[in-house]
């Protein structure tokens, strides 16, 4: 049921869609297809990815005053004073903290069917699943411009990836506070743990897009490009609302 549901819903518009745009892309480029459908799926989870944006921008903002209310309340036996008083502290400040992994939760099934997509139209298979209004392409050619075969893996588009997935950790990460103010001990644990995901997503990143294909890597490239440009935009939004 579960498996039927998620191919009717994720799976099947998905791969349509990407078979639709190989059969009208010109040279049927199955690579300008992937570019396109990472555009499209990026372009529908736009506002997701905000919400999910401004939440972290929220939640590390009030990072500061959370680290004061450790030091208020240090001892075992204040944890649930703790508790309430950051709860409080969420409330006052309209802020949810399981706002900014709800898009990720959405987002996880659809990643899944882009996945499966991918990986059925570089073998050239599926097309039992096509909608009778989308053109049967044979057998799909897996090559970007006719130079790079996305159906093995590509240690290059691999590489390129991993280091746009270090750009878009590293724009996420927010500087500690000086040495000496309340919550910078916190603050620089936090900092440590930060430092230590910006470098370990992009090194996995590397290492899975090099035994996925890729074209599975070429989409992770253009989903992480656009990803640090959506970023780039809302931290430039909100540098010039601050300074106004």
């Amino acid at each position: 049921m579960i498996s039927a549901l998620f191919h009717a819903i994720v799976f099947d518009p998905i791969f349509n869609l990407l078979i639709g745009l190989y059969d009208i892309v010109p040279g049927k480029d199955i690579g300008i297809a992937i570019i396109l459908l990472t555009v499209i799926v990026k372009l529908v989870m736009w506002p997701l990815s905000a919400s999910a944006l401004r939440s972290q921008k929220a939640l590390a903002d009030l990072q500061p005053k959370i680290n004061e209310l450790k030091k208020k309340y240090p001892a075992k036996d204040q944890q649930e004073e703790l508790a309430k008083a950051t709860m409080a502290l969420y409330s006052e400040e309209k802020v949810n903290p399981a706002a900014s992994c709800l898009p990720v939760l959405i987002q996880l099934p659809v990643f899944i069917g882009l996945y499966r997509a991918l990986s059925d139209s570089l073998k050239s298979g599926g097309f039992e699943y096509l909608y009778s209004f989308v053109p049967h392409p044979g057998v799909i050619h897996p090559a970007l411009f006719g130079v790079i075969d996305l159906a093995k893996p590509n240690i290059m588009l691999a590489l390129c990836a991993g280091a746009t997935q270090y750009v878009q950790a590293k724009m996420m990460v927010s500087r500690p506070q000086p040495k000496g103010t309340p919550g910078a001990k916190d603050e620089e644990m936090l900092a440590v743990m930060n430092k230590q995901m910006v470098y370990m997503m992009p090194v996995l990143t590397v290492v899975l897009g090099w035994k996925l294909p890729g074209g599975l890597a070429l989409y992770w490239f253009v989903m992480n490009l656009l990803t640090v440009f959506q970023q780039y935009v809302f931290f430039k939004k909100k540098t010039v609302s601050s300074t106004k």
